[in-house]
């Protein structure tokens, strides 16, 4: 089997990813090994590979927004066959038996094992989706519909379905709602698209015009604010139900705590380092700072089906292999319109 991997040089620094033979899993009784068509290219993945997590082994395969097509199945497996177009997002195990797991929220289990850089229970480590194939246990895959591309499916493990969980959780099936988009990125275009799928009026909320004519005309926004016009700013207050906060960096909260009404929700799903607030907003408003994180292996599905359903599309730059270290490169500098994905199947991959 063929990996794109990270590691680190004499030095200690991490290197950039190259091309490296590795041999396959075996596929055990409850597993489903597939050939990995597409994956797509996340943030997290250029955090792990610098260690900015604190926790990263090398070598490091990334990844964990995988499509591929079933070519084994284990002999415990039935709701699979072979050359159906499967995914596979971020985690492949948890403990199955805590209260999250039994609830269908298996991504709160204190147990997960994460894509790669985990840990299976057996000691071996886990390896992601920048790989020629991969085994994973059948809990942790999910159909791709016959009608959605499969590169349209890969974003929507991780990114997509991050901003679909809070959503159905704290609005469940309301419409009508007013909702924002704060930060339109990976996970931001997407929750604009969801949230106009469930019925929602959308305000996308950057901090500059640059990007309206994409929330408005191209993903179907019914407002845009720019966060650094005061008067825009003052005009909008108290008229938010929720916003969607995607921005992974540290950023100060108080002036779209301002939007919400009362009762009002921030989602964070955007997990920076540090947040700064007046807690008086919360409390004269009666308003609530929540996080959410992934989606669960239910939520994913859905969304899976909701977005072929509704012919959504995401938008994403396919690029091969060989372009992955250009790839975190423009990603970091925010370089692309939205997501990555990796064209794992029509890449020169030697096994």
């Amino acid at each position: 089997m063929a990996q794109i991997r990270s590691k680190r040089d004499g030095g200690g620094d991490p290197m950039p990813i190259e091309l490296l033979a590795a041999p396959m899993l075996k596929t055990g009784p409850e597993d489903v090994a597939f050939k990995v068509l597409y994956c797509g290219v996340d943030h997290t993945d250029l955090h792990q590979m610098r260690n900015e997590m604190h926790m990263t082994t090398y070598p490091l395969v990334p990844g964990h927004e995988v499509v591929g097509v079933v070519i084994e199945l284990g002999s415990e497996v039935k709701k699979f066959r072979l050359g159906e177009i499967v995914g596979v997002g971020g985690i492949v195990g948890s403990c199955g038996e805590c209260s999250s797991c039994t609830s269908n929220i298996e991504q709160y289990c204190s147990n997960r094992i994460f894509t790669y850089n985990g840990i299976y229970k057996d000691g071996k480590p886990t390896q992601g989706g920048f790989a020629s194939a991969m085994v994973v246990h059948h809990k942790f895959v999910v159909k791709i519909p016959e009608k959605l591309a499969p590169e349209q499916a890969a974003p929507l493990l991780c990114a997509g379905v991050t901003a679909y969980s809070p959503l159905r959780q704290f609005c469940g099936s309301k419409k009508g709602l007013k909702g924002g988009i704060l930060g339109l990125g990976g996970v931001g275009h997407m929750g604009v698209q969801i949230a106009k799928a469930m019925g929602h009026h959308v305000t996308v909320i950057s901090s500059s015009d640059q990007k309206r004519e994409e929330a408005l005309e191209h993903l179907g926004a019914d407002a845009f604010l720019v966060s650094s016009d005061e008067a825009q700013m003052r005009s909008a207050q108290e008229s938010l139900d929720y916003i969607l906060d995607t921005i992974p960096a540290v950023h100060w909260l108080e002036p779209y705590l301002s939007l919400l009404k009362l009762d009002g929700k921030l989602l964070l799903v955007g997990a920076p380092k540090s947040l700064q607030f007046d807690p008086v907003s919360l409390i004269l408003g009666r308003k609530t700072i929540t996080g959410s994180y992934m989606g669960s292996m239910k939520e994913a599905q859905e969304l899976l089906e909701v977005w072929a359903e509704k012919g959504l599309t995401s938008m994403i730059e396919v690029v091969k292999m060989d372009y992955v270290n250009t790839a975190m490169e423009r990603m970091e500098r925010n370089d692309v319109r939205y997501r990555f994905v990796l064209d794992v199947a029509g890449s020169n991959l030697h096994e």
